[in-house]
């Protein structure tokens, strides 16, 4: 199908418009304190409004990316905005936490509809030759959103309350939902399949109990309920690639992770997601107790974290096809780790201007990677398919966010109750130096084991099955 230019960058904008609320999200976090003031919650209980989200999100995405393959990207799309309207309404007007959650949990699934096809939906708007250009211009519009969140959240919430970082989305998605019509509907795979049903509900299970163990909810008997977590998910992954390999039509076909350059990105994606969440996790904690200062400076400097990464995507975009999507994106994860060793060496000293360069050297590495990484997986996969390759892009970074969310924050606390019962000074700052240092190695290991392993000169592309 050929549409205008015109067109097709109209309908571009709406699929942008109707995701950028999802990457929005990242206002609640501004809006923690004064949600467990209004329901008289621990500090800890605000995990469960993170964790309702998050799971459900990534555990339904790739199902509802294949359910986008076989009734169409379109229909799939537009029935995620208009759950997801429900559920910032329903969040927005939750009198306790209960329906809170609930709410959290329907935002989950409104998510999971639009992000699983919002890529796939996005590459079929332009001829193929385009498509590392569109998923570049995708990719710097959710930037975009992530890094206006925390920015816009801080004043709106200090106006109108808690509330806000939720209805505040109603009108993208109703604006999106409005111009959906601009959308072709001929992007749907024309051949009948029946959707894999088992393969679906093994394929949830497995995710939701890594994801519920990794998260590790603070909960009586907490340390027994996680181990039989990792034992359900392990029994179901198992039962999953079974299912998967026998099935005519899987959610995914497993057989592709033995191609080394599609699996060694996808591992990637979740290490390079695991350390660069470093900088969401700890460097606000550093800008306001460490480096003292202010809330509006904090966030600008930490806004150019995000800013790198919009600017990587568009580069991404625009240079990828001549150089080549995987040896770009091992250049990517290399500039993030020269980023994460930067904010290593921070001290009290350091100023504001260094700080932001850092935080948007390291984003602009994952900006190139995150475009490179969803070019390949969209290549790799066969166009039919489209769907499941763009959630399996989300599903990974979902995956190193939540491992980073556990793992560097308990790693962070080790090294400073031992730094303090060693009677070390500042051992809040060591801490942190430490903690980068470690994510900036152990990424810096991994890119040399790539290298010596995969032979980058000899690497191949794929063929992808074309449909």
């Amino acid at each position: 199908m050929s549409l205008s230019r015109r067109r097709s960058l109209a309908a571009l904008l709406v699929v942008c418009l109707g995701t950028l609320a999802a990457p929005l999200d990242s206002a609640v976090n501004i809006a923690f304190p004064s949600i467990t003031a209004a329901f008289g919650l621990p500090q800890s209980g605000i995990r469960w409004v993170i964790i309702a989200y998050v799971l459900t999100y990534a555990s339904l995405t790739l199902a509802f990316g294949k359910l986008g393959d076989l009734l169409g990207y379109r229909r799939v799309f537009v029935t995620g905005l208009v759950i997801s309207a429900f559920g910032y309404a329903a969040c927005s007007l939750a009198p306790d936490v209960g329906l809170l959650l609930a709410g959290r949990v329907l935002q989950g699934v409104g998510a999971a509809l639009t992000w699983s096809c919002a890529p796939a939906l996005a590459t079929s708007l332009y001829p193929e030759s385009e498509r590392t250009r569109v998923l570049g211009f995708y990719s710097a519009a959710i930037a975009v959103g992530a890094a206006l969140g925390p920015l816009a959240g801080g004043v709106l919430v200090e106006r109108f309350g808690w509330p806000v970082v939720f209805w505040a989305r109603l009108p993208l998605v109703a604006t999106a939902f409005a111009l959906a019509w601009l959308i072709p509907t001929a992007v749907a795979s024309a051949t009948r399949r029946a959707f894999d049903w088992t393969g679906a509900l093994l394929l949830v299970t497995w995710l939701s109990a890594f994801l519920l163990a990794a998260a590790r909810p603070e909960m009586p008997n907490g340390e027994i309920i996680a181990a039989a977590l990792v034992v359900i998910g392990a029994a179901t992954f198992w039962a999953f690639l079974a299912h998967e390999s026998r099935h005519p039509d899987p959610i995914i076909r497993p057989s592709l992770f033995r191609e080394r350059v599609f699996l060694v990105l996808n591992l990637a994606s979740i290490a390079l997601n695991f350390a660069g969440f470093a900088v969401m996790l700890l460097v606000p904690f550093h800008l306001a107790r460490t480096a003292g200062l202010d809330p509006g400076i904090g966030g600008l400097v930490l806004c150019a974290n995000a800013s790198g990464v919009v600017v990587g995507s568009w580069l991404a975009g625009r240079v990828a096809q001549r150089v080549g999507s995987t040896p770009l994106a091992l250049i990517g994860t290399l500039v993030s780790v020269i980023g994460l060793a930067l904010v290593s060496s921070w001290s009290r000293d350091t100023t504001a201007v260094m700080m932001a360069i850092c935080l948007a050297f390291q984003g602009f590495g994952l900006g190139l990677f995150q475009v490179c990484y969803a070019d390949r997986v969209l290549e790799t996969l066969p166009q039919a398919d489209r769907g499941v390759a763009g959630s399996l892009t989300l599903v990974t970074r979902t995956i190193g966010i939540v491992g980073a969310a556990a793992g560097l924050t308990a790693l962070s606390r080790t090294i400073e109750a031992d730094a303090l019962a060693a009677g070390l000074p500042d051992a809040t700052l060591l801490a942190f130096k430490q903690t980068f240092a470690f994510v900036s190695a152990g990424l810096a290991a991994g890119l040399a084991a790539v290298l010596v392993g995969l032979g980058l000169g000899r690497a191949t592309r794929p063929r992808a099955t074309r449909s």
